[in-house]
């Protein structure tokens, strides 16, 4: 189980959690080891520009929502630079990045989870 495997379980659970994740696949919306904070979302309400801790194909990701499909409940996940990782359904969205370095993301309203 990788670390984005134990952060989701906790989002999944109701944690709020602030990490600092690795990788240039989502430049220059977070940076490598920039600090991010990650809530509970209600899946059902994220959008197309949302970065999202979701699982597809098996692997957890803190990725772009590129895409949404009302009619089957699923959303396609990719990283910044235009590699789709895949559709997953939305019960597999975990949790919302809300903040990055402590700057507040756009568009959050309604969308976290309370319960």
């Amino acid at each position: 189980m990788g670390v984005l495997d134990a952060m989701a379980g906790r989002v999944a659970a109701g944690s709020t959690l602030d990490f600092r994740p690795t990788g240039n696949s989502m430049v220059p919306l977070i940076r490598s080891r920039q600090r991010v904070t990650v809530a509970p979302v209600d899946p059902a309400r994220v959008e197309v520009g949302d970065i999202v801790l979701a699982k597809v194909a098996g692997t957890v990701y803190l990725h772009l929502v590129s895409a949404v499909d009302v009619a089957t409940g699923r959303v396609q996940i990719s990283n910044n630079r235009g590699r789709v990782n895949g559709w997953t359904s939305q019960a597999r969205v975990y949790g919302i990045c809300v903040a990055v370095d402590g700057v507040p993301r756009p568009r959050l309203d309604g969308k976290l989870r309370t319960s």
